[in-house]
């Protein structure tokens, strides 16, 4: 309606010219709700009760001379209660848009003060000392002027002569050194875990390529097996078939060798120990007639010349007998020839070779011999003949030579 203002939440409604007054002002004011106003008679004007900014940007000089720019920020606001909104009213109503301008100035002057009885060293370790400093030397004033102040911060110190930076150096060096020192031992700590990664990641991967490796050679074992298996099987079957052949062929020529032993080589060695028999029993008989031979006609020779000596000795002496056994000795080879020839005929086993067959011969003659020398006894005493040569261990006597 034309008539009818209502304030914003953050405003107040300021009516002038109304009879009704509240705590001694000369003007009614509303908030929170509207109000009726008589044109002409009364006069309505609105005051911001928002929250206002004024940023601060001062240069401080410290306890210790130093010039230092101090920058802040003061948020503040009109009271919400009718005293402040009244005093609010009566400094800034119409000039409400310088109300940061004067406020800034306010705190700032505020600021050089405390600033001025402060070192460098406390300023920047306690800017909230600094700001509470400043509040407070401000609220009377701000009381005043009906303004509330919400909060004051310290954004930013700034040294024109390089003190703060020379007074933080030593800490810098020291933060500086402590974080090279730090990162040194975070990069050998970093080396030594890559290290100890690069290690355990190389032994993973050998293990993996042995085991890799481990399972190739296996899956090339199981394959070559496999792809061996038939050439085995048939070179397998093939040697059990040579085998089988050769035990066949050893068999035969077992056999083989047992049919000519039993066949030939018995059979063979038979005949020729027959035939070799045969030829040793001729070499014997031969030989038993020729020794026979020759003995007989030793014998023959030897009994011949004693019949000659017997005989010129009976013919000189007379001696009839003796001329009588000299007829016998002139038998006594025809005799010895028929014992030859009846031995070589007979069917008689030599048992010692030539000596037994020398034996028989000597038993023959020494008989002729024996009758001869008895005839010679019985005819008296003869002489001696010189010996002769031995005949089978035995000595003969040569008859004298008596011509």
């Amino acid at each position: 309606m034309l008539f009818w203002h209502v304030p914003a939440p953050n405003e107040a409604l300021l009516i002038s010219g109304s009879k009704r007054q509240s705590q001694d002002t000369q003007f009614r004011i509303v908030t929170g709700h509207g109000s009726f106003v008589v044109p002409v008679k009364q006069k309505a004007r609105m005051l911001s009760l928002a929250l206002q900014e004024a940023e601060i940007a001062e240069d401080c000089v410290t306890q210790q001379g130093i010039r230092l720019t101090v920058r802040a920020v003061c948020v503040f606001k009109v009271g919400d209660d009718a005293v402040s909104i009244a005093n609010a009213a009566r400094r800034f109503l119409s000039e409400q848009n310088q109300m940061q301008e004067l406020v800034g100035r306010i705190f700032a002057g505020h600021l050089r003060s405390i600033v001025g009885g402060l070192t460098v060293e406390q300023i920047i370790r306690e800017r909230s000392r600094v700001a509470q400093e400043v509040m407070a030397g401000s609220h009377g004033e701000m009381e005043k002027l009906g303004i509330v102040v919400d909060a004051l911060q310290i954004q930013e110190i700034e040294d024109a002569t390089g003190y703060i930076n020379n007074l933080a150096a030593p800490h810098a060096a020291a933060v500086a050194s402590q974080a090279r020192i730090a990162q040194a031992k975070a990069d050998q700590e970093a080396t030594e875990r890559e290290q100890q990664a690069a290690a355990l990641k190389a032994e993973y991967e050998r293990d993996t390529a042995i085991k890799r490796a481990g399972f190739l050679a296996e899956t090339e074992q199981s394959r070559a097996r496999a792809a061996q298996a038939g050439p085995l099987a048939e070179a397998r079957a093939a040697q059990d078939v040579i085998e089988a052949q050769t035990d066949l062929a050893q068999r035969q020529a077992a056999l083989a060798a047992q049919r000519l032993e039993a066949e030939v080589r018995r059979p063979a060695d038979a005949e020729a120990y027959r035939q070799r028999t045969l030829a040793e029993a001729g070499r014997d008989r031969v030989k038993f007639e020729a020794d026979g031979s020759a003995y007989t006609e030793r014998t023959l020779a030897q009994a011949q010349a004693d019949a000659n000596s017997a005989r010129a000795a009976s013919l000189r002496d007379g001696n009839q007998e003796l001329i009588a056994a000299n007829r016998i000795v002139e038998n006594l080879p025809a005799l010895a020839e028929a014992a030859g020839r009846g031995l070589s005929g007979a069917d008689v086993t030599v048992l010692n070779g030539s000596e037994g067959v020398n034996q028989v011969a000597a038993g023959i003659v020494g008989q002729g011999l024996a009758i001869l020398r008895a005839l010679q006894a019985s005819a008296g005493p003869v002489p001696p003949p010189p010996a002769g040569p031995a005949v089978n261990g035995q000595t003969t006597q040569r008859p004298a030579d008596r011509s």
